[in-house]
């Protein structure tokens, strides 16, 4: 009797859910939205709370569901669908979605139309300060979270209104300290091509001692890498003592990882006062754009003259600011990651505004490894191909080679985030400075981000404009003069994203260099994974929060030696 009546309740709860399931969603503006509402339109599907949906999607195997489309021209109050056509990630159709509860989540990405100088109008989302991030940007619609009983088999729909708005950010001026300065100036060369004003901004680190030393010029250091709120690694106050430590790094294995931050940030302080570190003035450039988070620092057909605004805007208004040399063999760049690619591109597209380069973990420096592609020779991106087999190509490994997401898997998510390369992801974003411009006026793609078939004629592109090392290959009769001395490359032997590929090919290029011969440096970090730096001494969670303790002192060296006759050694040195 009791299992008869167990059977009936469950049956009961069944059909309770059942009845309120949903299998669509609809998504409304809110009747108070102001604008034109272009965009992308996202809905998010978690299995977890106390978490935002969009906070928790991802390449691997842990991420949520979303379903993304493009919305153009719609007015306040109006509704758009999401049906079981949508296209998602990871689960492509809303079908595959299994019936049980969820938290959900819409969100609006907007987008800014834009009349370019080359003559194509494209509708784009422009960066607000926050670092291209379609989470957080200003302004952004979403919705509160909701729990729900999805069903694909459900008729019904449940309405998500878009009541909420991403606020605006303070003004990044107010976060400057004795040491820590914010410039930020109107740039004449991106504004004329965009059809509109567009900015460049730097965090400059002044040297201890620079109000004391009104006569001191100094040398620069252009620190590149992703958008930085503020400058980063570098606190004039120590953490806390009670900071808390509970928290676990799933990344590097250790918990208090953010009190290992915040106390190498407060030794940099310490070094930086300290009387025998050298006195240079160091920038970190904020270049976001309606790409990405930065611009990659160089010219290009999609995102305008990044690299000429930066050297030749940005750089000497630094530099007039706060006392630089202003002067070639004064100047220096370095980073990681994007930063190392950046820094390898800035000396080599720009060889005789700096006297040298620290390039680690850089993004593919050529494209007969772009990650675990030769764009040069395989038909496919996203598999190996045999006569009876195709084996997918990984997109992301840990330390010991496991590997945690496919190629496939991070462009088809980069795929639902934006169409025509507007995810403001990574994949798009090379995409975007790399190749030439479609005839829609979006970047023309590499590849096809369905099968990963990959355009010969668009890699031929890339190939002559910005692959790194055929460039250095084909012009080192007048860039070695210019060059050598000054490249300086590290990677980890086990990087994330299989960047050691294309520096393991431009060393063997490099080390038969002659008339002359690079003399520059090529080391690799045993199973070191992404961001490792060049120190072997310490481990990758350390080595990656300490770009100028590294690099600083290598300056200068390469100053001491590099001089020309006659340049100002001395008034810095203070």
């Amino acid at each position: 009797m009791n299992k008869l009546l167990t059977c009936l309740l469950w049956l009961v709860v069944a059909v309770a859910a059942q009845a309120q399931s949903v299998g669509s969603f609809e998504i409304q503006f809110s009747p108070t939205t102001e604008g034109d509402l272009d965009g992308r339109m996202l809905l998010f599907l978690s299995t977890k709370e106390g978490t935002e949906p969009r906070y928790l999607i991802k390449d691997e195997v842990d991420t949520q569901q979303m379903f993304g489309m493009d919305v153009e021209g719609k007015k306040a109050g109006q509704k758009v669908a999401f049906d079981k056509l949508s296209r998602g990630y990871p689960k492509v159709k809303m079908s595959e979605i299994p019936a049980g509860e969820y938290v959900v989540q819409a969100l609006f990405h907007r987008y800014e139309t834009f009349k370019r100088a080359d003559g194509h109008t494209v509708k784009l989302p422009m960066d607000r300060g926050e670092g291209q991030n379609w989470r957080s940007a200003p302004g952004n619609l979403y919705s509160v979270p909701k729990k729900i009983y999805f069903d694909p088999a459900s008729k019904k729909s449940q309405l998500l209104t878009l009541d909420l708005v991403n606020p605006d950010l303070e003004d990044p001026a107010s976060k400057q300290t004795k040491y820590i300065k914010y410039v930020k100036i109107k740039s004449k060369k991106l504004s004329e091509f965009w059809g509109r004003d567009m900015h460049l901004a730097a965090w400059v680190l002044i040297p201890h001692g620079f109000d004391e030393h009104p006569e001191a010029r100094y040398p620069l250091a252009l620190f590149h890498g992703h958008f930085p709120e503020s400058f980063a690694g570098f606190s004039e106050t120590p953490p806390p003592a009670d900071m808390d430590t509970s928290a676990y790094s799933e990344r590097f294995g250790i918990y208090g990882y953010s009190k290992i931050v915040a106390q190498e940030a407060y030794d940099f302080y310490k070094k930086w006062t300290s009387p025998d570190f050298p006195r240079y003035l160091v920038v970190e450039i904020q270049h976001a754009n309606p790409f990405y988070d930065d611009s990659y620092a160089v010219n290009s057909a999609n995102l305008g003259p990044y690299g000429d605004a930066i050297m030749y805007e940005l750089l000497p208004e630094i530099e007039r600011q706060y006392r630089g040399i202003g002067q070639g063999w004064a100047r220096f760049t370095y980073g990681g990651s994007t930063g190392g690619w950046e820094a390898l591109a800035a000396q080599v597209f720009y060889p005789d505004e700096f006297n040298g380069c620290f390039a680690a973990c850089p993004d593919p420096i050529t494209f007969e490894a772009y990650t675990m592609v030769n764009l040069y020779k395989d038909k496919n991106a996203y598999y190996w191909d045999g006569p009876f087999k195709q084996t997918p190509r990984p997109g992301k490994r840990n330390y010991l080679g496991q590997m945690l997401c496919t190629l496939q898997d991070m462009n088809n998510r980069e795929l639902v985030l934006g169409s025509k390369g507007r995810s403001g992801d990574q994949w798009d974003i090379w995409q975007a400075v790399y190749s030439p411009v479609g005839q829609d006026g979006y970047p023309k793609p590499i590849w096809d981000k369905l099968s990963g078939e990959i355009d010969p004629s668009v890699a031929q592109y890339w190939k002559e404009n910005y692959d790194l090392m055929h460039i250095l290959k084909r012009d080192w009769k007048t860039l070695g003069p210019k060059l050598t001395g000054k490249i300086h490359i590290y990677c980890g032997d086990m990087d994330n994203y299989y960047l050691n590929n294309a520096v393991y090919l431009m060393e063997d290029f490099l080390k038969k260099t002659e008339a002359p011969h690079y003399y520059g440096e090529v080391a690799y970090g045993d199973r070191a994974e992404h961001c490792w730096n060049g120190d072997p001494t310490q481990p990758n969670h350390i080595t990656r929060l300490r770009y100028n303790w590294m690099y600083l002192p290598k300056i200068l060296e390469r100053l001491e030696k590099s001089a020309p006759v006659g340049a100002d050694l001395r008034s810095w040195r203070h």
